[in-house]
């Protein structure tokens, strides 16, 4: 029998600004911090989907997700901070992710606007040398406060997760190489440092991993969901592949298990995963085809089989929308937080939806 889901209240928008030109949010995380205080992150007061005035920042929640503060900047560089990941770790640490994009590629994006232009100019290679990459920021007080911008060698749109023993391990791709597979490093969050440890390639060379999800399972095994996209569109072609792949780790993520799809080719991704407290696995992930939503998987099993395509939302308005994270709140409510717009000449705002599994 195919598992449904109880939606609970209506779609609430979390970020929007509707009194700018600078509007658009998108790339959101949400997490449950130390003290108890709901979390969302995302790359925001942009204007459009490529833009050079990108930043991450960040809303709290102190009612369940009820209303939340105005979003501040956690990290704004000269140039476009996209994605915004969340990771809580120890009694009070948090972690902001973030990547941007060189000014050559932002000005290829917006040749026909003179204010970005303008803008462009004023960055300097010095700005590029100092800031472009995979970026984050560690706070030490539960997200009040937050240190120097680091760099990473890897990024992915959720960041980093904790494991049960107090590791943090970031899943992502090479900002430098995103069509070089998926790596996964141990992070020292004492002084933001990564070290390598492990690899997931795909044994079909047509397929690039990206945008990966880790979770540790209670018995210490690893999934990972990654985004899957064909290497041609990569060159120019065109995408034909837009799906969720799975790949398990048995030994703390030095060796992977070769990529499985989860979802036909055009199913939708990213993924995003959570362990429920009752014991299943959901992973959310956005459909960019007709009807437009925002989906889940479930797994009974521990992720060896899956019921996919229920739908948290549907028939939202584009197919820019996406990217979305799940918490479980008191009560086993879940609130899942994503992106999307109200049509076409709109900007996307940050939005969130609650909801419970029926069982």
């Amino acid at each position: 029998m195919k598992m449904k889901i109880e939606r609970i209240g209506d779609i609430k928008t979390v970020m929007s600004n509707p009194d700018s030109h600078h509007g658009y949010f998108a790339w959101p995380t949400v997490a449950i911090l130390q003290d108890g205080k709901i979390a969302v992150g995302a790359s925001g007061f942009r204007l459009e989907h490529v833009c050079p005035f990108g930043k991450s920042v960040i809303s709290y929640s102190c009612d369940g997700g009820e209303t939340y503060t105005l979003p501040a900047p956690v990290i704004d560089t000269p140039l476009d901070d996209r994605d915004t990941g969340i990771c809580p770790f120890g009694e009070s640490g948090v972690i902001v992710t973030s990547f941007n994009n060189s000014a050559e590629m932002q000005r290829g994006y917006n040749q026909n606007n003179k204010y970005v232009q303008s803008y462009i100019d004023t960055i300097t290679p010095e700005d590029e040398e100092k800031y472009l990459g995979a970026t984050f920021r560690i706070s030490r007080d539960c997200g009040l406060t937050f240190g120097k911008i680091h760099r990473s060698p890897i990024t992915s749109p959720h960041g980093p997760v904790q494991l049960k023993d107090g590791t943090v391990l970031w899943a992502g791709t090479r900002f430098d190489d995103i069509i070089g597979g998926v790596e996964i490093h141990r992070m020292n969050t004492e002084n933001g440092e990564t070290e390598f440890i492990g690899k997931i390639t795909c044994a079909d060379k047509n397929v690039v991993l990206n945008e990966p999800n880790l979770i540790e399972m209670p018995d210490g095994k690893l999934i990972c969901h990654t985004r899957g996209e064909n290497s041609e569109l990569f060159d120019g072609g065109e995408e034909s592949l837009f799906t969720v792949y799975q790949s398990v780790s048995y030994n703390g993520g030095k060796t992977w298990s070769e990529p499985v799809m989860l979802l036909d080719r055009t199913g939708g991704a990213p993924p995003h995963l959570i362990l429920l407290s009752t014991g299943e696995l959901v992973s959310a992930y956005g459909r960019r085809k007709p009807p437009y939503g925002i989906m889940a998987m479930v797994s009974l099993d521990g992720g060896e089989s899956w019921q996919t395509d229920i739908p948290i939302c549907e028939n939202l308005a584009t197919d820019d929308l996406g990217y979305p994270t799940t918490v479980e709140l008191d009560g086993g409510e879940l609130l899942t937080v994503f992106y999307a717009n109200d049509g076409e000449d709109m900007p996307c705002s940050i939005r969130q939806q609650k909801w419970r599994l029926l069982r």
